[in-house]
Formats: structure tokens, sequence, C-alpha cells
């Protein structure tokens, strides 16, 4: 339920050691009662209340105390000040999930990923920005692609070398980082790295900047378009010949699921994580939630999903499906890739869980599956079903340069979609 208050100014301070503020925010700003926000930041507009001497400003707390203390003020007009832009990884979001619209006025200055990209003169719309404060450093394998521009929000463990180090990793040696500290601000510096630099020599930042970099080199494991290599992922002894769904299947399988925003996905039998991670990595808002139960797959599974960055959204289900299914959110996809003798239950359970339009999609190897899989689709109308069976061949060359194709097993892939109500 969220909270009703009086009014909630949310005000951009900009990029300065002097708030930059627009007319409609100074006069939010000083209709406040309460006036939330850092210490630096209450020091910033303090003497904008020169003549105003029963405002009471409030140390901003951590947001699990933040509600409780808007409450306490609920009759107040409030005021809550940010660095730069409030909805551009700021707080704005935050209040605009906890609080009424029609509560809430917001006042943009500019934000320090904007003066960053301006002290070297980059086009923000070629600029793609990641928080990592508060988040895994392995974020950012989902973002390192060639000749990639990047924007970096950092924190103590996201640092300049051990951006510098991601880098290296992925295969992008090459690449030039800028480091913007203390932008708006008389000790403002604007410091360009190699990455060899960054790893070899040491350098201290201070802890009030922003990250920028320039892609370059080969790349190495880190895709740039769906179809992962079977070899990339981590699977045993020997790359790719583990437990996961080969990659002309998961082309086909990421072509029926067509995830999309706010997608929640099931993967029932993970395995080592093949379609877990490309359902992921190519959409960062659908939430998978891969199921496995054997233990060394497991394994293999948390390591793919560290390995390609997929760390905020791919959940991992330590379990054997249906039984641990009861826990998870209901999702509108699944995926079932493995079933451990259970096809027949898992079909007529998931498709009772899946609301209006969810999607089913199965793929079978071994002739009883895909029977299974056939008879539930008898049962089902003509536009609820979609079916393909891939026969793949490899080729490789052999020591005498003569071509060797090798079949692998046929592989039926089934979609099931949840049209008509039933």
């Amino acid at each position: 339920m969220l909270l009703k208050v009086k009014m909630i100014h949310i005000i951009g301070l900009g990029v300065s050691e002097k708030a930059e503020l627009s007319s409609s925010a100074q006069e939010a700003l000083l209709g406040s009662s309460v006036v939330v926000g850092s210490q630096r930041q209450i020091e910033v507009v303090r003497s904008l209340f020169s003549e105003k001497t029963d405002v009471e400003f409030v140390v901003l707390p951590k947001l699990a105390q933040l509600k409780a203390l808007i409450e306490q003020h609920a009759e107040k007009e409030i005021a809550v000040l940010a660095s730069g832009d409030p909805l551009f990884y700021g707080i704005g979001r935050w209040f605009g999930k906890s609080f009424e619209a029609e509560h809430l006025s917001f006042y943009p200055a500019v934000s320090s990923v904007q003066a960053a990209c301006h002290s070297v003169g980059w086009s923000l719309q070629d600029v793609d920005v990641l928080s990592l404060h508060g988040r895994s450093l392995d974020k950012i394998r989902t973002r390192l692609k060639s000749n990639s521009r990047l924007a970096i929000l950092t924190d103590k463990n996201s640092q300049p070398e051990d951006l510098a180090e991601e880098c290296w990793l992925a295969g992008f040696e090459q690449s030039r980082i800028w480091v913007c500290e203390n932008l708006g601000y008389q000790q403002e510096k604007i410091r360009e790295f190699s990455v060899v630099e960054l790893l070899e020599d040491e350098f201290e930042f201070d802890a009030l900047h922003v990250t920028l970099i320039e892609t370059k080199g080969m790349g190495g494991f880190l895709p740039n378009f769906p179809g992962i290599p079977d070899q990339h992922f981590i699977t045993g002894e020997v790359p790719g010949k583990g437990m996961i769904s080969k990659r002309e299947v998961r082309l086909q399988i990421l072509s029926l699921m067509q995830p999309a925003n706010d997608d929640v996905i099931w993967d029932i039998g993970a395995g080592c994580g093949g379609v877990a991670v490309e359902l992921a990595y190519w959409n960062e808002r659908v939430a998978v939630h891969a199921i496995e139960f054997h233990s060394q797959r497991l394994t293999y599974l948390n390591q793919n999903r560290q390995r390609f960055g997929v760390v905020s959204n791919l959940h991992i289900v330590q379990g054997r499906a249906p039984d641990c299914l009861g826990d998870l959110p209901l999702p509108n996809k699944v995926f079932i890739g493995g079933s451990d003798g259970e096809l027949n239950t898992l079909l007529n359970q998931v498709w009772q869980m899946l609301p209006e339009n969810g999607v089913l999609v199965a793929s079978a190897v071994m002739a009883s599956t895909k029977k299974q899989l056939q008879d539930f689709a008898l049962t089902l109308s003509a536009k609820q079903v979609e079916c393909v069976e891939l026969a793949v061949k490899r080729g490789t060359l052999n020591e005498q340069g003569e071509l060797e194709m090798q079949g692998k097993l046929p592989v039926e892939i089934f979609k099931f979609t949840k049209t008509g109500g039933l």
C-alpha cells in the first residue's frame, strides 16, 4: 500500500558547489518545512533559508528508514535533495514506487553522467549507462561489448582498477578509461588511462567520481548477439560438451519464447544454464528462475551466471520440479528442458498456472518424451500449438583438410500458447 503524504518535492541540485535550481525548484525548496539530504547537500542549500527559521534539516537515512521518516512528517511539505537528475539512476525511482504520483514533484538538474560525458565530448545517445553502486561488479559483463561507450556509476567494489581488470578478462585490453572526479567542484579532475596503466600502477581516486569506458580490442567470450558458442559455457572438463541446449537449439528456443520486459520465466531442468543465461543476458528486465537438482550442474550453472554477469536477474533454484515450484513467483513463460520423468505432470501443472497468453516451450530428444509432447499438443487447438524439429549437422576440417560433418540427434521443440482462456 502506497503511503499518502501532503507533498514531496524531489529536487536535483546539479553538479556544482552551488545549487543549480530553476525558479520552480527554488520555490518548492523554500516552501518546504522539512529538507532531507546528505550533509553535503544540506550545506549547499542552507544559505538559501537565511530568511526562514522554521525549516527542519534532516540527514538522509538509509532507504529502510526513509519511509518512516517521511511518515513522521506526512502533514508537511517535504523537500528531498538529489545530486543531479532524481529520475536517472537516482532516488526518484524509489519515491515513484513508494508514494502516490499526485503527491510527488520532480525537479531535474544536470547529472554527473551528463557532466562526465560532456567533459570528454561524448554524445549521450551513444553511451550505455550502468550503475554498479551497491551491485555486483560482475554485472558489467552484460555491457562489455565491442566498440561501446559506457558510463559507470561505481562504489568501493567497482573502482577504476576493478573495471580495468574486467576489460582485460573480457578481451578488451586496448580500452581507454576516463576517471572523472569531483565534477563541478574546484578540485575537478579528468584523467585518461589505458587498461594496462590501471592494472600495473597504483592511483588514488576521490570517492566522488564517474568512470567512462571506451571498449577496444577483439573481445573474448562475452557475446554481441544471441547464440553464445557452446564452448564459452562452463560445463565440465570439456567446455560446451555438458548439459546445455546446443546453440542452434537455443536460438530456436529464444525465438519462440521472445523474452520481453517484466516477463517472469521459469527454466525447468536448467542444466548448466545455456538457455537461462541467454534469456537473462539479452533482456535485463526479465526475471529468470533456473530450476536444477543435480549438484554438479548447479555448480556450473552458478559459474555461468557469474561468468556472463547475469547476477541481478537470473535466480537459481536448487530443487526438483514440480516439488519446488510452489514457492516461486508465478511465471508467464516457462521452458522445460529437463523433467526427470515428470514431464506429463509438469505440462499439466504449468499449463494451469500460466495466465492468459502465457507461453510454455518444451524440447525433447527421446522418442518417449516427444510422444508426451505430441499427446499434450493434441489436447489443444491449432492456434495454440507451434512445433519445429531441428536436425543439425556440424562440420569440422580434419587433419587431411577434409570437411567432416557430424549429425546431432534431432530435437523437437513445441510452443504452447494459452489463448482463448484454456
